[in-house]
């Protein structure tokens, strides 16, 4: 039994490891995202800067895994076995979620999945304690009181963080303007000195003022003289940013570098117990048990030790520390900083990540609704005066691959390391990955970046983003609860199955990110590089090859979804027309990004290129889409009525439609030859072929009419009339590829 604690134990730390770079890989995006996208240093500068941060926070993160033991749960209310069904459980549902999570592409939060796993686990063994002993109430047996204040502080803080975001930001902008360069002569010495003390108070004093590594008489000392020490601290932090300012030194970029090492300690200390908090938990609760071995057995001995406060090794500490540093500087994720806060927050128009939703337009039409009403009780020199300290020069760009200047990058770092390292001085278990989210939200709707072409999109994508915090919630708890259930009632044997679904989940979730990566890296990065590159005539050139790569693309799919249409219908293959829905999905929503990516890049093309190709451009565009349209046109009453085993496609049928099938076949593989090599000499042939092809088309649709029109009975009515739909939508599938090969030749030419 001993062993298979053991076990059990040693899988938490390997998951505990894989958790740190798998948390640390997608995290590091929130601390390292504003130094790297506004330029103020090398990324290799900032990954050292903020592995200071991450090393510091981690060693001063003894307070927080206090949640894992006791934060939760009343652990003296329970034995060994159960403690260990619950960690355990906690654990391996985490790892399934976020395999789940990453499969659908959902905002997730390691945060909010702990807390409600811990939860989850927790209130259904409470349940089944209650049921056998009536003398105890939840109160025993959960720490309700504390429970309700970690899930309050992470829901509040979520709109703290945006309003926070919205008002220093719109004080910042009227204060400095886009052209801070001119108006910060004397005020950016006192915005480096507030932000400075800011961060000191809440890193240093309330922070380092607190850890145990610090002697009593230090601790003592800084309780007592807050008030002195904040004051100094302003004081000189300010002589210091006005002596650096006059020296030419940039106070912005200074304040950028000093909130990444603030945020990436917060993250650290804030964050290291999501990771490793239930492993150590579940350690520190074995060692117990293995010490009192001879005294009860795992069903009897009851883990009072873990009310007591963790004294975590320093050793384990520093340990996590170094994989995480690890990990943020090797991660190929962690490299991408340009993610989901900062295109949704980016000053200048680009690619939007979201779609339009119909409660992200309702928010817009009501705030413009709004907005309109207010504006009449505003004084019109009061507007104007506020418009001219938003009004952004072209001079004021100097970097325009830049997604925000330095003064928003500022306030997103100083604002969200003070509201995670608040709350963690507080020993409540903020979501970085949130906090951090919506500080970035918060600033950027203030900065007037969510302009009427884009504010739909970014209102969406802030909408999936909270609705995945509650999405999360739910499926961390109920997920929770059923696998901790069937552990405790299944016993060895289902804990043992369970953690072997998690070592394949995570075999097969690298396996299936490596192939997505694979498929998405030539794109993405042909993009950012044309929104990079400022040679107009190179961005031409990138773009044409982007938009014959696309065109290629959208041909061989689409004639490989109508293969599989067409032979789903003859073979009753069911399950062959449900994938090409699938597919055709998928594809459909993809040639919105393209398109719009394309489209931002053509715009930075050279003025008469830009508007000689706009109109093939978009003819190619549509051409792409109408090939989908067309096919899902034509599966949608062949999915139905083979779905409904309706009578099968007569033999003459699917004789007389092969040919037509063939020469669809054989002009499809010409286009795309056409395309993918940029070799237009006998372009026409193919337009005169596919005329012709419709119009033999239109001769079979009148042969099918009349067939129609002559049969006897209606057992053949239902089959007809899909089968006419299909001549039809591969008439409209061939003037597709004829205005996409046109588009194409033209474009490119």
């Amino acid at each position: 039994m001993e062993t298979i604690y053991l076990c059990i134990v040693i899988f938490l730390l390997c998951l505990a490891v894989f958790d740190l770079f798998v948390g640390v890989s997608n995290d590091a995006v929130n601390f390292m995202q504003s130094a790297v996208g506004a330029k103020v240093a090398s990324y290799r500068t900032v990954v050292i800067i903020s592995s200071v941060g991450v090393a510091l926070g981690a060693m001063m993160a003894t307070g927080m895994m206090d949640v894992a033991r006791h934060g939760i749960m009343t652990p003296s209310q329970y034995s060994f076995e159960e403690v260990m069904t619950i960690f355990l459980a906690v654990m391996v549902t985490d790892v399934i979620l976020l395999d789940v999570f990453n499969t659908l592409g959902m905002p997730t939060s390691t945060t909010v999945s702990l807390v409600f796993e811990l939860l989850g686990a927790t209130f259904i063994l409470a349940c089944v304690k209650l049921i056998g002993e009536d003398e105890l109430g939840f109160s025993d047996l959960m720490n309700t009181e504390q429970a309700l204040k970690v899930i309050i502080a992470i829901f509040v803080s979520v709109a703290i963080a945006f309003v926070f975001g919205v008002v220093v930001m719109w004080l910042s902008r009227i204060v400095f303007t886009f052209n801070y360069q001119k108006h910060s002569r004397y005020s950016i010495a006192l915005f480096g000195g507030i932000a400075f003390t800011a961060l000191s108070y809440f890193i240093f004093m309330k922070g380092m003022g607190k850890s145990p590594y610090i002697s009593t008489d230090i601790r003592t000392y800084i309780a007592e003289n807050t008030t002195y020490l904040l004051g100094l601290t302003f004081a000189v932090s300010t002589v210091v940013m006005q002596f650096l300012h006059l020296c030419k030194i940039n106070i912005f970029k200074l304040v950028v570098l000093m909130g990444t090492f603030a945020l990436a300690m917060a993250f650290a200390s804030n964050d290291l117990v999501n990771f490793i908090g239930v492993p150590l938990a579940g350690l520190s609760s074995y060692q117990d048990f293995m010490a009192n071995a001879n005294v009860a057995s795992d069903t009897s001995f009851m883990m009072h030790s873990l009310m007591e406060s963790a004294t975590t090794s320093p050793a384990w500490l520093l340990g996590a520390g170094v994989i995480m540093i690890v990990a943020m500087a090797t991660s190929k994720k962690a490299k991408n900083v340009i993610k989901t806060s900062v295109d949704l927050s980016r000053q200048d128009e680009g690619d939007e990540m979201f779609g339009s939703s119909r409660a992200a337009r309702a928010v817009v039409r009501f705030s413009q609704t709004t907005s309109s009403s207010l504006a009449g009780f505003v004084p019109a020199s009061l507007a104007r005066w506020v418009d001219s300290r938003f009004f952004k020069r072209k001079s004021d760009a100097k970097e325009p691959e830049v997604a925000f200047d330095v003064v928003r990058a500022a306030v997103n770092l100083v604002l969200a390391s003070m509201l995670i390292t608040i709350g963690t001085n507080l020993k409540l278990p903020l979501s970085t990955t949130y906090v951090t989210f919506m500080v970035a939200m918060g600033s950027s709707l203030a900065d007037r970046a969510w302009g009427r072409e884009s504010a739909v999109f970014r209102v969406t994508g802030v909408l999936s983003v909270i609705g995945g915090w509650f999405l999360t919630a739910g499926a961390a708890f109920i997920a929770a609860g059923v696998v901790c259930i069937i552990m405790f009632y299944g016993g060895f044997v289902l804990k043992v199955a369970f953690m072997a679904l998690v070592i394949f989940l995570l075999i097969r979730s690298e396996r299936k990110y490596k192939q997505k990566k694979a498929a998405e890296e030539n794109t993405a990065n042909t993009y950012q590089l044309m929104m990079r590159t400022r040679d107009a005539d190179l961005v031409w050139d990138m773009l044409r090859q982007q938009v014959a790569r696309t065109q290629t693309h959208i041909c061989h799919l689409s004639f490989e979804q109508f293969n599989n249409i067409v032979n789903g219908f003859k073979n009753e293959n069911i399950k062959e027309l449900r994938r090409a829905a699938k597919v055709l999905k998928q594809e459909s929503d993809s040639l919105k990004k393209y398109r719009r990516q394309e489209m931002l890049a053509l715009k930075r093309c050279p003025a008469t290129i830009a508007v000689e190709r706009n109109t093939w451009f978009h003819l190619g565009a549509n051409s792409n889409q109408q090939f989908i349209y067309a096919l899902r046109r034509m599966l949608e009453p062949i999915q139905e009525h083979v779905g409904n085993s309706f009578n099968p496609l007569p033999k003459d049928l699917i004789e007389e439609f092969e040919a037509v099938q063939k020469n669809v076949g054989r002009l499809m593989q010409l286009t795309e030859n056409y395309i993918s090599t940029n070799n237009f000499s006998d372009y026409r042939k193919v337009l005169e072929d596919a005329d012709v092809l419709k119009d033999d088309l239109s001769v079979l649709r009148k042969r099918q009419i009349d067939r129609m029109q002559r049969a006897r009975g209606n057992s053949t009515f239902q089959v007809s009339l899909v089968y006419l739909n299909l001549l039809q939508e591969t008439q409209q599938f061939l003037s597709a590829m004829r205005h996409q090969l046109r588009a194409a030749k033209k474009f490119a030419e």
